[in-house]
């Protein structure tokens, strides 16, 4: 059963246990992941991973909703953002501790710098790597902060 089939018979239960929140998330995870599939020239049906990279927008969209309405004092809003954003939790894999993106990050910069790659030079290649292992499992913006900060140490 691929994620987008999963998401749809969810979304049937939670209809039929009259569960209010579950039932409007799901509804809206199925509708961009439907927006993404006909985005494009051509329509097509998306892989798991494709369909896990709509749903990781969603609840990033999610997360920074709920700092905005913290930030402008509606603590209503940003329960019913938090909830939704439990709701699609459930169907992300777990995200990477921090000890797990580090050891990672510092694989990824000794394997630069066995290429030659010191310094922020480092950074794309380095990203690349890390990027590609912790995809969907950790904050690009977290990671990227952490990697330059790393190189900048290593190159000072």
């Amino acid at each position: 059963m691929s994620l987008k089939e999963t998401l749809q018979s969810d979304l049937q239960s939670a209809i039929k246990s009259r569960d209010e929140l579950t039932a409007a998330t799901l509804r809206m995870a199925l509708a961009a992941v439907t927006n993404a599939e006909v985005a494009g020239k051509q329509a097509r049906e998306l892989s798991d991973d494709e369909v896990l990279g709509v749903l990781d927008k969603e609840a990033k969209k999610r997360r920074e909703s709920v700092v905005a309405y913290r930030d402008a004092n509606r603590p209503e809003l940003a329960d019913r953002e938090e909830a939704e954003l439990g709701v699609l939790a459930g169907y992300l894999p777990t995200p990477m501790t921090e000890d797990e993106v580090s050891a990672i990050i510092d694989e990824a910069i000794a394997q630069a710098a066995a290429e030659g790659k010191t310094g922020m030079g480092a950074m794309g290649p380095v990203m690349q790597r890390v990027t590609a292992a912790t995809k969907g499992r950790a904050d690009g913006k977290t990671v990227s902060g952490i990697v330059r900060e790393r190189l900048a140490k290593g190159s000072g």
